[in-house]
């Protein structure tokens, strides 16, 4: 039974605690994807927008009713509010379906988990420790983590919560401010969290939200003074814009950023669990997720068999309406996205590629395509280097070890990468070798709070969840304590050797 649609309203900015409309009264539409038809408006947010944000942000951190808070209470208010998003999970994962175009079941298998990593970091901030460092002399030394200020948060279009989440967890657990700047394209779930977040005792202005554009909301708060860090899911060239600005204020940087997802079959996996892995990475989310298994790597010996039944697999997968738990493909964001992936086939299809399965949009309204496979592709072509955010992946033929590593390296991104064999040593001697933040053994794309997420080369710097990314969210201050009960007499004229550092 299809879920009922829940009714969408006008999405304002959240300022200060409270809603507003932007400067001028500027908005803008939001579109269902399935549809193509806009389903509701956003208050599209201007540089004197995000700079009322920041401000009030900046009071919140600076009165120190979140940061100065006992850790104990912010951890309580923190499970709090895991326990109301856990009880309004329903209507969490029906506004994203709605909103972004995911199937009914992946939005409530990948939803539900969202509310343990609030979980995660309440306790991580209960249990974290200190150092105390041993030095040479007569002093106490010891490490104090201290929030950063202003956060700015900025999401993207394909994960809104989980990404959301992944760094709103510990930067207010960790007694930091924010504010969040949703895609502009899928803003509806964010505002109903940051309700939430009210509701469950978070002060004013601790959590702001700005809607809008990202060349003029997203600019204005990456080039805002008074920010402290920033972190950003998105493309790699805006990321690097992001740094580039952030660096002018020595703000700190998270960047989760593009990714060319390397997956390497080997031929002692029983055939039908690597290609029923295959296609989970390369097509979950409709193919718009950084670490998308782009490219499968494949070895010769099983290399036909595994195009054969990996072509039946692909044309047995359900597109349709996103809303119907049947379904297991629904559209790409917009318009715009699905006629540049389609202008991307056609270059590698005119470049020698060849069409496994899939390689059409699909008839009617809406923004669908088709689960495409392209094999026999050139590892230094466009489509085998470069991002395309969209549910298509390339099958590449290799001889050995030695071979696949080269080409799965071979790519300016080093974000996630799949080792997909029966083999022990092989695993830990593959994944050893990789050149990518993640990789996994005989899965996929899988994430946990306590894991750290990110990637190498230009795919970003720095990670989301785990202890590192609770860390990154603060900066140590080293306390040095004389404990001898005297101070040495540097000007007086005593004889005794002196120490000066």
């Amino acid at each position: 039974m299809k879920p009922e649609i829940p009714e969408i309203h006008d999405i304002p900015l959240i300022i200060d605690g409270r809603p507003s409309a932007a400067e001028g009264g500027a908005t803008l539409d939001i579109v269902n994807p399935a549809s193509g038809r806009a389903i509701g408006t956003l208050a599209a947010a201007s540089a004197a927008d995000v700079d009322r944000a920041v401000q009030a942000a900046q009071r919140a951190f600076d009165n120190g009713a979140w940061r100065d808070m006992p850790v104990h209470q912010r951890a309580c208010i923190l499970n709090k509010f895991a326990d109301l998003f856990e009880a309004d999970i329903e209507q969490f994962y029906r506004l994203e379906t709605l909103n972004n175009g995911r199937p009914v079941n992946e939005t409530r298998a990948q939803i539900s988990r969202l509310p343990q990593f609030y979980r995660y970091f309440a306790a991580l901030a209960l249990t974290r420790r200190s150092d105390v460092i041993p030095v040479e002399g007569p002093y106490l030394v010891y490490t104090q983590r201290v929030p950063l200020g202003v956060c700015a948060l900025m999401t993207s279009f394909n994960h809104p919560l989980m990404i959301l989440s992944k760094s709103l967890a510990p930067a207010l657990a960790s007694g930091n401010s924010v504010v969040i700047k949703p895609s502009e394209q899928t803003p509806i779930t964010t505002l109903r969290l940051v309700e939430l977040l009210h509701a469950a005792g978070v002060p004013e202005g601790v959590v702001n939200l700005v809607n809008g554009e990202g060349r003029i909301a997203g600019a204005a708060l990456a080039q805002h003074p008074n920010v402290d860090k920033i972190v950003f899911t998105g493309g790699t060239d805006v990321g690097r814009s992001i740094g580039e600005a952030a660096a002018r204020s020595f703000a700190l940087t998270t960047l989760e950023l593009g990714g060319k997802g390397a997956v390497l079959v080997f031929d002692d996996m029983d055939i039908e669990r690597a290609v029923n892995g295959a296609a989970f990475a390369a097509f979950i989310g409709a193919g718009q997720t950084c670490v998308c298994g782009a490219r499968i790597l494949v070895q010769k010996s099983i290399y036909p068999q595994f195009l054969e039944r990996f072509r039946a697999k692909i044309e047995g997968i359900r597109v349709g309406d996103p809303t119907d738990p049947r379904t297991q493909l629904g559209p790409v964001i917009s318009a715009r996205s699905r006629d540049r992936i389609l202008g991307m086939l056609d270059r590698a299809q005119q470049a020698g590629a060849k069409l496994l399965a899939g390689g059409k949009a699909v008839p009617g309204e809406g923004f669908f395509l088709q689960p495409t496979a392209l094999y026999d592709v050139d590892p230094q072509s466009e489509i085998g280097q470069q991002e395309v955010f969209g549910p298509v992946t390339v099958v590449m033929p290799f001889e050995d070890e030695a071979d696949a590593l080269r080409i799965a390296n071979g790519t300016e991104f080093g974000l996630a990468a799949s080792v997909w064999t029966n083999d022990v040593a092989r695993a830990h001697r593959v994944a050893g070798k990789l050149i990518f933040g993640m990789v996994w053994v005989n899965d996929h794309h899988r994430l946990d709070p306590a894991s750290p997420w990110g990637g190498f080369k230009n795919s970003g710097v720095g990670r989301e969840t785990g202890v590192e990314s609770f860390d990154q969210f603060t900066e140590p201050r080293a306390v040095t304590v004389n404990v001898t009960g005297s101070t040495v007499y540097w000007y007086g004229d005593d004889g005794q050797p002196k120490r000066l550092n």
